[in-house]
């Protein structure tokens, strides 16, 4: 595999920005490894940070770029800050990077694949929001999403959690009911999309984010959406989430999986 780490320049954002990336490299000699790529223009997996990390969380925190060396996947990791990945009422349009600016320069730079079918979005809390929200929102793009102890009820979560400020400057005091931003009004919209995404779900017992989970999955149902939801003892932390993206790697619609 090959992993770089990329400095770039966002017209979007107006700032210089950064994203980590994982690619596919055929090797025969390389010890402990077994890598593979399926294809010329590959596959990829866009893989969010939560709230309090960066776009290099992912591969400090868990083996991502060992799990995806046999399956030929390559991983885009961005940067978003405190973003909830959405274009801040008091501040940048993180939310039009993330959909439009960052896979077309993604593309430009690296071998992968534009087409739906090819590409994937994960992501733990915020970023399980993040997922959800890109996949639901633009499913023309995103064929499946992640969501590993996600964010799902984002309205709620404004109303009570300790973020207010952080979310002041997202949201505004608009009330976000109903909006692009809301997932539990988007499964409603999309289920009478018929190009839906296929999503996944996981959430610890022991986290403060299972009901909300648990209230996303009984809303699927209700809508006849189809979601894979993974419910079982775990809390909000890096052990759980190493364990469930090797989960979330063998549901994809993976070349290497079919």
């Amino acid at each position: 595999m090959a992993f770089i780490q990329c400095q770039f320049y966002s017209e979007v954002l107006n700032l210089s920005t950064s994203m980590t990336v994982i690619l596919p490299q055929q090797t025969t000699t390389q010890i402990g490894m077994k890598n593979k790529i399926m294809s010329e223009r590959h596959q990829t997996l866009y893989l969010l940070h939560g709230f309090s990390d960066d776009d290099t969380i992912w591969t400090r925190r868990t083996s991502i770029e060992r799990y995806v060396a046999p399956l030929g996947l390559a991983v885009v990791m961005p940067q978003v800050h405190h973003s909830f990945y959405t274009d801040m009422k008091y501040g940048n349009k993180y939310w039009t990077f993330l959909t439009e600016e960052l896979p077309s320069i993604a593309q430009s730079f690296f071998p992968l694949s534009d087409a739906r079918e090819d590409n994937f979005v994960a992501g733990l809390s915020m970023g399980g929001y993040g997922a959800l929200k890109w996949a639901l929102n633009r499913p023309d793009q995103i064929s499946a999403a992640a969501s590993l102890s996600g964010v799902t009820d984002i309205v709620s979560h404004v109303k009570h959690s300790d973020l207010g400020p952080v979310f002041s400057l997202v949201f505004g005091d608009e009330d976000i009911s109903g909006t692009e931003n809301d997932l539990l009004s988007l499964i409603k919209e999309t289920n009478r999309n018929e190009q839906k995404p296929k999503l996944y779900q996981c959430c610890g017992t022991e986290d403060f984010l299972y009901e909300d989970n648990l209230h996303f999955k009984q809303l699927c149902e209700k809508t006849n959406y189809d979601v894979t939801s993974d419910f079982g003892p775990g809390d909000h932390e890096w052990g759980y989430w190493d364990k469930k993206i090797q989960d979330v790697l063998a549901w994809l619609p993976l070349k290497a999986n079919q």
